[in-house]
């Protein structure tokens, strides 16, 4: 649809066209390179990774460049990209043991097994900005590290950190399917209300980071949910990936992702029997996001517990996702003056006298 009303019409969208362009590949600084955004950006790239739901860190900076930054842009021009690339196999299940841990705390434990690893984190440093001076800055600055755009490393899962422990025997509701069906793939078939649990975890592994911590923070504030969320364990680390070995059938790792993981409980408030013992939520996603995957196993739990209304599985499912929130907002610069004509005519038709109201 064009914009009939702008005088030139395709030729002014094409010179629209040229100066964004202009704009995203000119200026007066020097060259953006990919290593720059995904060795100065890396939290960035792994948020556009994830709601797009594809590994490339190379490909998730060109996004970024063309976009301008604007990362539910970039998220949405990922994930275009990753609908034009074959399938070429299904990766293996893989235990939460296997991840190998950069950062690892367990809030609800004093003393864990194998201790805590605070790793890189901000969250004890003051919100202050830094007005280092500039010239200071690069003299004290790190020798640089190897290009982030070499790709993740093959893992291996390290058996001295191990995983926090659940709460002890009788206290954790069992949420387990006995059948373990297959997961859910929400890209081949619509996610709605009633899906399994596989996929309501990753229409929110893909959802919009923004969305998801408000929509997990307006829930578990309400009244209803007064009971505390206690996170048992926070992990980062690279997770293996394997698929099976088309000759031999043996699970081969190939590559390794980051990953962020967490898992939270929270006392459950229903009556007997499972009054007494611990929701557990669970997130993981791409990339280091912690605060997607708190929210994440949050939400699991509260829609897990929202038995008398499937309002917030579809909030979750359907309001969530960057990209399709992002088409929305696009099209409402389109064109739309056949339908404000319409309602126009129809609201002066009410407002109109009515001949017969006189006789």
């Amino acid at each position: 649809m064009g914009y009939s009303g702008v005088r030139g019409g395709q030729e002014a969208i094409a010179a629209a066209e040229r100066l964004a362009r202009r704009d995203r590949l000119g200026g007066a600084s020097r060259w953006l390179e990919l290593d720059q955004i995904t060795g100065r950006l890396g939290l960035a790239v792994d948020r556009v990774m994830g709601e797009a739901g594809l590994w490339a860190p190379e490909f998730a900076a060109r996004a970024i460049r063309q976009s301008r930054g604007d990362l539910l842009e970039a998220a949405q021009l990922l994930r275009a990209h990753r609908s034009t690339l074959p399938r070429l196999a299904y990766s293996s299940p893989v235990p939460a043991v296997a991840l190998r841990p950069v950062r690892r705390i367990a809030p609800a434990y004093r003393n864990p097994p194998g201790g805590q690893i605070l790793g890189d984190t901000d969250d004890y440093t003051p919100r202050i900005l830094d007005l280092t001076d500039e010239d200071t800055a690069r003299a004290t600055a790190p020798p640089p590290r190897r290009p982030a755009t070499a790709g993740a490393p093959v893992v291996a899962p390290d058996p001295t950190v191990p995983p926090v422990g659940l709460p002890p025997a009788g206290l954790l509701a069992d949420r387990r399917d006995p059948a373990d069906p297959d997961p859910f793939d929400i890209t081949r078939a619509p996610a709605r209300p009633g899906v399994p649990r596989s996929a309501r975890l990753t229409a929110m592994a893909r959802a919009e980071t923004g969305s998801l911590t408000h929509l997990w923070y307006l829930v578990t504030q309400a009244p209803r949910n007064a009971q505390p969320e206690i996170p048992l364990e926070l992990r980062r680390g690279h997770l293996p990936l394997r698929i099976e070995h088309p000759f031999t059938g043996s699970p081969v790792t190939v590559a390794g992702v980051r990953v962020s993981e967490a898992r939270t409980v929270r006392p459950d408030a229903r009556p007997h029997p499972d009054g007494s013992r611990f929701d557990i939520g669970y997130g993981l996603c791409l990339g280091d996001n912690e605060a997607k995957a708190l929210a994440m196993a949050g939400l699991d739990l509260l829609v897990h517990r929202d038995k008398t209304t499937n309002r917030l599985e579809q909030r979750v499912l359907t309001a969530l996702d960057g990209p399709e929130l992002a088409g929305y907002l696009e099209h409402l610069k389109l064109p739309h003056y056949v339908d404000f004509r319409s309602i126009v005519d129809r609201l002066r038709a009410l407002q109109a006298p009515n001949p017969e109201e006189g006789l």
